[in-house]
């Protein structure tokens, strides 16, 4: 499902469960997870069998890979990557530094978000107001449920770029419902990828199987 909204110069896995053939954890990675409960643990051993995966088919070493600053995954030298999860979906994507700036997913459940107060956290006014429409259009899709993974990619992205943190209100999408695709203007400064500095982010979305999944690939040399 993930990897249709990739391109193929990326590699990625995905698991819809905890398989128990699931590769085992470095002792670096016990030891960030050794309080955590039993679904944390599964969640957290799938995803990185998926990255393992992921990697080991771009010729990647098989090393841990822990989270650093703000949760965000490290990657061995020369790669880059993102990984999901999610109940029932667990995902990972790896590219080599080389073949793209930076990579960000992220799946959700397609439900309703379980606290309707949130979406005037992640949602300015003018998204709120699309929303609206969207779902009018199409009640199959929990648009904002879309929204806030399509954020959680904008910032899986931009973080690696920056080292900063992005609220939710510093990016604008627009998300069109017909082609898949969404777009993020960033209200803030962007990173600068190869001499440029990127104001907007270009992502890819999908709803199957009970699950929304949102994807960004951002090149090198990015258009402005």
């Amino acid at each position: 499902m993930i990897e249709e909204l990739l391109p193929p110069t990326t590699a990625s896995a995905e698991s819809f469960g905890d398989p128990p053939e699931a590769s085992p954890l470095f002792p670096e990675e016990e030891a960030h997870i050794a309080k955590a409960v039993a679904g944390r643990r599964q969640e957290f051993t799938t995803v990185r069998h998926c990255a393992r995966t992921a990697l080991a088919e771009l010729g990647g070493p098989r090393v841990p890979l822990l989270p650093g600053e703000r949760g965000a995954p490290g990657w061995p030298e020369g790669f880059l990557g993102s990984m999901t999860h999610c109940k029932g979906y667990r995902a990972a994507v790896v590219a080599r530094v080389g073949e793209l700036a930076g990579v960000g997913i992220d799946a959700e459940p397609n439900e309703p978000l379980r606290d309707r107060g949130v979406v005037d956290l992640i949602a300015l006014p003018d998204e709120r107001v699309r929303l609206a429409e969207l779902t009018a259009r199409r009640p199959e899709i929990t648009w904002e449920r879309l929204l806030f993974s399509a954020k959680e990619s904008v910032y899986k992205v931009w973080y690696p770029l920056t080292a900063k943190w992005l609220d939710f209100e510093e990016a604008r999408l627009t998300i069109d419902p017909d082609q898949g695709t969404f777009t993020a203007e960033l209200l803030v400064p962007g990173p600068v990828v190869d001499g440029v500095k990127v104001g907007t982010f270009h992502g890819r979305w999908l709803a199957r199987n009970g699950f929304l999944v949102t994807a960004i690939s951002l090149p090198h040399s990015p258009p402005q």
